[in-house]
């Protein structure tokens, strides 16, 4: 069967630094900080008091009442995302065989909130007062059911659940679907909202996130005093679909994928290999794919995730599938440091950063960077994003249990 190319046809998110496309992109080119003081809860005794929460964000914006109760917040942001992508592609039934038009939106976590609301009931009001919608409102796939649901989307639908890397394996499984002629279009992404008591609390006693209590010094890749990341929230979502159905009805193309790899470490639950070898294998799986020389790729939005071993890792696995020379030619940045790590929706918000970069040919920063370390010595765009053609670029994303995934975007011609 003949490949088909895959291109990007419409593009939604709601983050830290912005509710839609058009002010999240200019939150990252105004390197604004979408950290705080966290306000879903008391956490005033808390070892961690900063998270990157959405801001001024009201579901009954979006919903009705009773709708609003019937979803988690992590659905409610996946609908949000992908009603303003899907509006911004222009499919709909005249144009687009919707039994061909197939979901996969990802979370790491999944309806935390939901869990732990229903949990206080058990312990304060008995077992016979759960919800009956405790399953449906908590489950990963229903981002993806919801989705389906909402558009009128009746083809294949699923759900990947790999920890920080499962959108970026939600869009890379996506693009194999339409190159390999299963679906024409996709609706592909994830999302998250797990900044809960017990999700704070158990990143926390993980060692995983930063107790630093100065926004501005709290989640900063690449930096040597860098010391945990900061717990985000958001989705993002992308419109993928076969280059000639798009072409077919006068679709605007925002760029290609052309690869797509995938790897494990088989090494650690929480840890990466040190050596980067896993991340490494992920990302030359998608140059191969993408049939380019390593030395095409302009920008690297990098898993970057503030942590010591991640971003040490991550270094190493760059120079590894990179090779030394064409290393520390790519610039590299983590849009961590201004949106926090939103868990599995993270690698489609990241990918919709290197769209938005190659489409305005501008190069993202990692702000609040002060302190360079020796083994983190990429160009890592620090403070000052750059004006420059990017005509090839690559999102990475690792997540717990050793998943690796790397994806490839080309700009449009």
């Amino acid at each position: 069967m003949e490949e088909k190319r895959v291109v990007v046809t419409g593009m939604g998110a709601i983050t830290p630094i912005g509710n839609n496309i058009e002010e999240f992109w200019r939150g990252i080119k105004n390197g604004e900080c979408g950290i705080d003081k966290i306000t879903e809860f008391d956490a005033s005794d808390f070892k961690v008091k900063l998270a990157a929460e959405l801001k001024g964000y009201n579901p009954e914006n979006y919903f009705d009442k009773k709708a609003c109760k019937r979803m988690d917040k992590f659905v409610q942001l996946s609908i949000i995302a992908a009603r303003e992508a899907f509006k911004d592609s222009g499919i709909n039934e005249e144009n687009t065989n919707m039994e061909r038009v197939g979901v996969v939106v990802s979370s790491g976590i999944g309806g935390l909130n939901t869990i732990e609301e229903q949990n206080k009931i058990v312990i304060e009001k008995g077992v016979d007062r759960i919800s009956p919608l405790y399953i449906p409102m908590s489950i990963v796939n229903m981002a993806t059911g919801n989705i389906a649901i909402d558009l009128g989307a009746k083809g294949e639908s699923f759900c990947i659940v790999t920890a920080c890397a499962s959108s970026t394996h939600a869009i890379g499984e996506s693009y194999r679907m339409i190159k390999h002629g299963y679906q024409d279009v996709v609706i592909t992404g994830g999302t998250e909202a797990s900044i809960t008591p017990t999700g704070i609390y158990g990143f926390t006693n993980a060692k995983t996130l930063t107790s630093v209590e100065d926004k501005n010094r709290a989640s900063i890749p690449f930096d040597k005093e860098r010391s945990g990341f900061v717990m985000g929230e958001g989705a993002g979502i992308l419109i993928l679909e076969d280059l000639e159905h798009a072409k077919k009805r006068g679709a605007k193309i925002y760029a290609e994928i052309i690869g797509y790899g995938a790897s494990s470490d088989a090494y650690h639950i929480t840890s990466p290999l040190p050596d980067g070898n896993g991340g490494a294998r992920a990302m030359i799986s998608a140059i191969k794919d993408a049939k380019i020389d390593s030395s095409e790729i302009s920008y690297i939005n990098a898993h970057g995730t503030s942590t010591h071993l991640n971003d040490m890792c991550e270094t190493k696995a760059i120079k590894t599938a990179l090779g030394e020379e064409n290393a520390k030619k790519v610039m590299v940045s983590s849009t961590k440091s201004n949106t926090g790590h939103l868990l599995g929706a993270a690698g489609a918000v990241e990918s919709i950063v290197c769209i938005k970069a190659m489409e305005d040919s501008f190069v993202p920063p990692t702000i609040n960077y002060k302190v360079p370390d020796e083994e983190c010595d990429l160009d890592i765009v620090p403070n000052e994003g750059r004006n420059k053609e990017i005509k090839i670029s690559m999102s990475n994303s690792l997540g717990f249990g050793g998943h690796n995934s790397s994806i490839i975007f080309k700009k449009y011609n």
